[in-house]
């Protein structure tokens, strides 16, 4: 079976779910893109750690991972090995120094878990292959979802911050664990980075 080495491309809100987001995987030495829909929780888990954001306690994902060094046990790959109904399935391979491991686990949560140990994330290439996004308007919007109805009006109310204030604002989010709103402003901060070819 050959494996295609994936890397987070970011999160988005859903197009198609309410209240869900999308998380984008884009394949490291190519141009497809898989989106995977997620719930809020590890969204903001998974978008915590790519901003390296420090949350005043320890989020689910982030125990896990202090778990884990505790016991000297290491996730050494994520690997999505199922597309069944729409639903992804993956796995941890971890290692404690003697024996090799496989845990079934959530998409969303492996992914977490990956950023926080640094780990690779593998695709099977039939998996990928199948679901990777193709160049309609409606992947268009979910790959730069600040054109999109909905977070231009989120972002914009950001929009007259100065940049210093904004990382002031999105520090205090993250001390108040406000998670959505630190989000949003990411997103701002992200959008003005764009714009300057950053």
């Amino acid at each position: 079976m050959k494996r295609v080495r994936l890397k987070v491309m970011g999160i988005s809100y859903s197009q198609t779910q309410s209240g869900a987001y999308a998380l984008l995987l884009l394949e490291e030495n190519g141009e497809r893109r898989i989106p995977i829909i997620i719930g809020g929780f590890e969204a903001q888990a998974i978008v915590i750690k790519l901003e390296n954001l420090e949350p005043p306690r320890p989020l689910t994902h982030d125990l896990f991972k202090k778990f884990a060094d505790q016991f000297n046990i290491a996730v050494i790959e994520v690997m999505i090995y199922k597309l069944e109904d729409g639903v992804f399935f993956s796995k941890l391979v971890c290692n404690n120094g003697e024996k090799e491991y496989s845990i079934d686990s959530r998409t969303s949560d492996a992914v977490a878990i990956a950023l926080r140990f640094g780990c690779p994330i593998y695709i099977s290439e039939d998996i990928l292959e199948k679901a990777q996004l193709s160049n309609s308007p409606s992947d268009t919007d979910l790959a730069a979802p600040e054109e999109s109805g909905t977070k231009k009006k989120q972002t914009s109310k950001y929009g007259s911050y100065t940049d210093e204030e904004l990382y002031k604002m999105i520090d205090e989010a993250v001390k108040t664990e406000d998670y959505e709103k630190a989000a949003s402003i990411r997103d701002e901060i992200e959008k003005r980075k764009k714009k300057k070819g950053i």
